[in-house]
């Protein structure tokens, strides 16, 4: 799913504006207000999403699949909590207290435990900021009705064939996002969600907020325990020699893998919209230094991933942008021999 995070709006005056108001010009006091721009409309909806109470169910439409699910959100004093269940036959809920998530998994008799960025919602949508601009046409299509409220239709169209693109209904009353669509490169809609109902209570309880999920019997996985440092890790910078453009590095730590014991390297490249996720192991399977023993790629939904043994490392990115994106990040990660402290004595 796509990903939020709160972009908090500014509104500005313009001098001119004042100056004429001083000279008695009537311009000044007749022109009428300039409406939101396309962008302006983004950052509300971010902004509603983060700081704002919400409960509702979705349709999620991907790979030829439709799922109903039900969002709760809630935002108190400072501390975020949400809770996404599905309604269908899997029954799987996600609880998230702030930076914690808890995932049920009632058809695998297990519960996961991980640690997640606190900004990393649940249902995430776009974030715009001026990086973004750069990288996608940002431009309000259309004004239509849609489950009985007045919404703004926002495209954000990649400028290249790195990224997918979207389309928002935004609605006018409150800027949350009634419906959106991931698109490829094309225009067709590879993802699309479509709330049923949506209602912003002024309060939500705590048990509102509790799993229904009876775990008698489960297996419990965590995998939020603190990463133990990592000799080899440690002693590696990680860079890419070449990126899509506008992409950058965005992160650079260790995490630990599902059912594994030793940390991997973790980098993040992002064009401030769209994310890529690099981890690094040394697998058995590699070869000779420098030589390329495995190469795969895969589509799951709207993620790409692809894999590859580079210098002794396997190397797999996965996110959810077009073949080539992935492809070209995990080709192009490289290792950097950090200097020893021997090796800086006089």
């Amino acid at each position: 799913m796509p990903r939020a995070r709160h972009v908090s709006e500014r509104l500005r005056a313009p001098a001119f504006a004042w100056a004429l108001a001083a000279a008695g010009g009537a311009f000044a006091a007749t022109e009428p207000a300039a409406p939101p721009a396309p962008a302006q409309w983004l950052e509300r909806m971010n902004q509603a999403l983060t700081t704002r109470n919400y409960d509702g169910t979705f349709s999620h439409w991907h790979g030829g699949t439709v799922e109903m699910l039900r969002i709760i959100h809630r935002q108190r004093d400072g501390h975020v909590a949400e809770r996404l269940v599905s309604l269908d036959g899997s029954g799987r809920e996600f609880i998230r207290a702030d930076s914690s998530l808890t995932c049920y998994l009632p058809d695998k008799h297990t519960v996961l435990v991980e640690q997640r960025p606190v900004e990393e919602s649940l249902v995430a949508f776009p974030a715009v900021n001026s990086q973004t601009a750069s990288n996608y046409d940002i431009r309000e299509v259309a004004r239509m009705r849609l489950n009985r409220r007045d919404t703004h239709v926002i495209s954000v169209a990649p400028r290249d064939e790195y990224r997918y693109g979207y389309r928002l209904w935004i609605d006018d009353a409150t800027a949350m996002p009634l419906k959106t669509q991931l698109c490829d490169t094309d225009g067709h809609v590879i993802e699309q969600l479509v709330f049923a109902n949506l209602s912003m209570p002024a309060h939500i309880a705590d048990a509102a907020l509790r799993p229904e999920v009876s775990t008698e019997g489960f297996q419990w996985l965590r995998n939020d325990a603190p990463v133990p440092a990592a000799a080899p890790a440690a002693a590696t910078v990680w860079s890419a020699l070449k990126l899509p453009p506008g992409f950058r590095m965005l992160l650079h730590g260790a995490q630990m893998l599902p059912g594994s014991s030793v940390p991997v390297d973790h980098l993040v490249f992002t064009d401030g919209l769209a994310s890529v996720s690099v981890f690094i192991e040394t697998p058995a399977t590699a070869g000779a230094a420098g030589q390329v023993t495995e190469v795969r790629a895969a589509r799951v939904g709207s993620s790409s991933a692809f894999s590859t043994v580079i210098d002794g490392h396997k190397i797999t990115a996965v996110g959810e942008v077009p073949p080539a994106t992935v492809r070209l990040i995990a080709t192009q990660v490289r290792a950097e021999a950090a200097a020893s402290p021997a090796s800086t004595r006089p």
